[in-house]
């Protein structure tokens, strides 16, 4: 059966961020997005696209039915085996929505193939994870066909978590880097061994805005059936985190109705920060390298309050 988009959004038009995970067979994706799961407090709903059984943390689920996972904070994890169009459907019966949803693809898949899909009704694409494991990466062996696999999915990388690296030595880790920064230059890598990773590295995961240069805080525009407002809000001058957060506590007067998701990049004293709020939650983490832009005005995407 074709997939037709539902005709009007669920949840009140609010729209719920969505991460790809893509990287070759083995490399750890699934590793990643069970540590996510255990470290994280927030309802994070789980679609993974391969044939072989969810292999999701046994600790993390409270029961299982057939293809699908319940798990403990209540939310779902599922097998995409029957197509993105059943998995998304699935999700949005929900009554209340996930804070995010990470898509675990499988080892040949491309990324731009299923980016299109993050943008489905009551979802947001948030961006692209690719994991990409050290001894993969410097295997002179690997056929020339896997090498391609890897390349592309590289380039389509908004960011690399490089793991291996606590089983790998210092000249590895940095030719690993040095072949990175030569296939995916726009793309931040952070360390994905779990010897060498910094605490909250992999939280990156759920907040990663596009992180493309000068892309920072792009949001997507509207639909025909949208049930939410964007608008803009300027920003004058540098702010220090109090004014941030005054900023944002006064947002709700100034819109006239319920914020779902706030983005913009704002300057500090201390430098550009990217700031983001999905419902209740901010987050303000300053801007990688590659990620320097000029700072923008607040894009806010609300539902409009019923007179």
């Amino acid at each position: 059966m074709p997939y037709e988009e539902p005709e009007f959004l669920p949840w009140d038009g609010r729209r719920v961020p969505i991460t790809f995970v893509a990287g070759y067979l083995g490399a750890g994706k699934t590793t990643a997005i069970n540590e996510i799961l255990t470290e994280t407090d927030r309802p994070i709903a789980v679609i993974v696209n391969d044939v072989g059984a969810i292999n999701i943390d046994a600790a993390l689920v409270k029961r299982r039915h057939g293809d699908t996972l319940e798990l403990t904070d209540g939310c779902v994890c599922c097998s995409a085996i029957d197509g993105f169009g059943a998995a998304f459907h699935q999700i949005r019966a929900r009554p209340e929505p996930p804070e995010h949803v990470i898509v675990e693809l499988s080892g040949v898949a491309e990324p731009s193939n299923v980016v299109p899909w993050g943008n489905s009704a009551g979802f947001l694409l948030d961006g692209v994870v690719v994991v990409a494991a050290v001894d993969q990466l410097l295997d002179a062996t690997t056929p020339e066909w896997i090498r391609i696999q890897l390349h592309r999915q590289l380039t389509e990388a908004d960011l690399i978590v490089l793991t291996k690296t606590d089983l790998a030595d210092a000249a590895s880790i940095t030719a690993a880097h040095v072949r990175l920064s030569t296939v995916a230059p726009h793309a931040p890598v952070i360390d994905g061994g779990r010897d060498r990773r910094e605490d909250g590295a992999l939280g990156r995961f759920l907040a990663l805005g596009g992180h493309r240069a000068g892309d920072a805080a792009r949001v997507s525009g509207q639909t025909l059936f949208d049930l939410h407002e964007v608008n803009t809000v300027p920003i004058d001058g540098p702010l220090d985190r109090p004014g941030i957060d005054l900023l944002l506590d006064t947002l709700t007067r100034h819109i006239g109705g319920r914020i779902v998701r706030a983005k913009g990049v704002v300057a500090t004293p201390d430098g550009l920060v990217l700031v983001q709020v999905v419902g209740t939650r901010r987050e303000i983490t300053p801007l990688l390298p590659n990620e320097i832009q000029d700072p923008t005005d607040l894009v806010v995407i609300s539902i409009p309050r019923v007179t």
